[in-house]
């Protein structure tokens, strides 16, 4: 059994088709498919069902996977340790962020990152706090960027607090409200809101601000993109409650700053087990110490990774 037949299966799986994995993976399909055949006689089981219009697992193709993607990460950690061991940081860095992170100019962090580390894959991914944190648990991610209440604290992860500041009113230009500097939760419930979907960390805290004055507002919109949410402000949809460092730099809008504003916490997350060389590296950059962490040890197994041919 070979680590490229395992980097062939995952393609395969990944992408659903031999074809497709084999150009991911440079090579003829003929040769692909040669190698995973050995790879199923070696096995003696089956790994793929084959039909002219799609290719999926079988239950040990599964159970293969699963494994597959540990040896490939383990294989991966390997060489990276290696590499740091001689001085030379490689591998794979793989970095979440909330779309609004502030107290950190990510991109430049990114930049400089990569400017030292040239020979290190950084890969980054957009989502929602909550999901960020999971996608750290599961080894998805090496570090997440965050935005929640103060008072939460992610479980299972090292965290460490960044910046904590007040979320603004952001109305459209020809809004009623765009003549004022100032406004109150009081009025503002009386506008339609445009908001992240119920349930994220991104809308609890505005509903929570609200619900300490025992004040109930209309959020009509839901959405999961702050881009969109601007662009519905601007249309003069509604209003939306934003973090005061992300709405200075928003054109085409007035902001507003609020009495008895909600508040919002941005965190860094990362693995509480031991940080891939690519990652400490990072955190060090950050000036965070990579074996200080702060956060809750939970359950949870390093794991998840994209497939590399």
């Amino acid at each position: 059994m070979e680590l490229q037949q395992m980097r062939y299966v995952l393609a395969v799986a990944e992408l659903g088709s031999f074809t497709r994995a084999a150009q991911q993976c440079l090579v003829v399909q003929s040769a692909l498919s040669h190698q995973i055949a050995r790879l199923e006689k070696e096995l003696g089981a089956r790994l793929f069902d084959r039909t002219s219009r799609r290719v999926r697992l079988t239950p040990a193709g599964e159970a293969f996977l699963t494994h597959a993607g540990q040896a490939l990460e383990a294989a991966e950690r390997a060489r990276s340790e290696v590499a740091a061991a001689v001085g030379e940081v490689r591998g794979r860095l793989a970095v979440g962020a909330i779309p609004t992170i502030g107290s950190v100019d990510l991109s430049a962090a990114l930049g400089a990152f990569r400017l030292r580390h040239p020979k290190v894959r950084v890969v980054l991914r957009e989502g929602a706090s909550k999901d960020l944190v999971q996608e750290v648990r599961d080894g998805a991610l090496d570090v997440a960027f965050l935005g929640v209440l103060p008072s939460y604290r992610p479980a299972g992860v090292n965290d460490r607090e960044l910046a904590t500041g007040e979320l603004v009113a952001v109305v459209a230009p020809d809004h009623p409200l765009a003549g004022e500097t100032e406004v109150g939760l009081d009025r503002l419930v009386r506008e339609t809101f445009v908001d992240h979907p119920a349930g994220t960390a991104a809308r609890a805290q505005s509903d929570e601000a609200f619900a300490a004055m025992g004040l109930t507002r209309e959020v009509a919109f839901e959405v999961g993109s702050t881009d969109f949410i601007v662009r519905l402000v601007r249309s003069g949809l509604g209003v939306a409650l934003q973090p005061a460092v992300f709405a200075e730099q928003l054109t085409g809008v007035h902001v507003l700053r609020v009495r008895e504003a909600p508040a919002r916490t941005e965190r860094l997350v990362w693995s509480r087990f031991r940080p891939t060389p690519a990652a400490a590296a990072f955190l060090t950059g950050l000036g965070v110490d990579p074996t200080a962490g702060t956060g809750e040890a939970a359950g949870g197994t390093p794991g998840g990774r994209e497939a590399d041919c």
